[in-house]
């Protein structure tokens, strides 16, 4: 998206991430914003805006490192900012894939793919996030396969992982909230 931070990208009439927080918020006991730019603007969406733990652009797993640094809560549920139909059960159907299995990962699977930036995990895995990107590395799915992590399988709804990574994709999602609209 020629470098536009996609969550303050418009998308019918709002930010994009004003899409994903109306259908978090409900969900979640607390909403935090991961963000390493523009974190003035976020502030007036009224949440917490927290930065990467560490210097540098090292992805969404500094991302989470922060947020479970920040919040001190046992679980933080994760998703990106340019997914506005994200489902409206998301939480509740990683925990229970979670709980189902005594996992310490939960991920999305929308029945083709894993959807590695959906995800719940235990905020006590804060260590081994430093220590993997500390070490170099960067790749959530990497990550993952270190530790008890499950799918959640969300294939009745692949739909709803959809992600905005063209202008095409902007113009296909705003035709799609105006024809619901």
């Amino acid at each position: 998206m020629g470098g536009q931070d996609k969550g303050l990208i418009d998308l019918a009439h709002k930010a994009m991430i004003e899409h994903v927080m109306m259908i978090l918020r409900p969900q979640v006991g607390a909403l935090i914003i991961s963000a390493n730019r523009n974190s003035e603007i976020y502030e007036r969406f009224g949440y917490a805006v927290i930065p990467d733990v560490m210097e540098g652009y090292f992805g969404p797993l500094a991302g989470m490192a922060s947020s479970m640094q920040y919040t001190k809560m046992p679980y933080i549920a994760v998703t990106p900012c340019d997914s506005p139909l994200i489902p409206s059960n998301l939480v509740e159907r990683l925990y229970m894939a979670m709980d189902r299995t005594d996992a310490d990962i939960s991920v999305a699977h929308d029945g083709r793919r894993i959807q590695p930036v959906f995800t719940l995990l235990k905020s006590s895995l804060w260590e081994s996030i430093i220590s993997f990107l500390e070490a170099g590395d960067r790749k959530l799915v990497r990550w993952y396969a270190g530790h008890k992590t499950t799918l959640a399988d969300f294939s009745d709804k692949p739909e709803r992982f959809l992600s905005v990574n063209t202008p095409e994709d902007r113009a296909a999602l705003e035709k799609k909230f105006n024809d619901n609209a």
